[in-house]
């Protein structure tokens, strides 16, 4: 089977994933996955749709994360692997799908406005 790419996106995030079959060996941005993201938190939730398929140690992943914080970066990586996952077998759609794990998350920070000192906020009014 060849690699299977895929895009997933959070707030200003971008995560292009390859899954190839393998050991498990998670790299992104050349490095190791539990450097990437050192907290237990985040890896969980970045390799959760491997967990709720049943397939983690099956595949290699590499991935390339641009943009955003770390939050949207752990989004945007795990809706990758489950639309990797997804097209590797459909048969799993129905799991990660009741998970939400195909949800895209569209929250982006507002942009400020003119005139305004951030984007809603006005500057204080004075009468005198």
């Amino acid at each position: 089977m060849a690699a299977i790419n895929t895009v997933g996106r959070r707030k200003t995030s971008v995560a292009r994933v390859y899954l190839t079959p393998g050991s498990g060996t998670i790299t992104i941005n050349g490095r190791k996955f539990e450097e990437y993201f050192p907290t237990m938190i985040y890896q969980q939730e970045a390799i959760r749709p491997l967990t709720v398929a049943n397939v983690a140690g099956q595949f290699d992943i590499k991935a390339n994360i641009i943009g955003g914080g770390i939050n949207g970066q752990v989004g945007a990586f795990s809706l990758a692997i489950a639309r990797a996952l997804n097209e590797h077998d459909a048969e799993l759609r129905g799991p990660l799908k009741s998970e939400g794990l195909f949800t895209r998350d569209p929250r982006m920070v507002e942009r400020k406005k003119f005139g305004r000192r951030k984007a809603r906020r006005r500057f204080q009014f004075s009468k005198r």
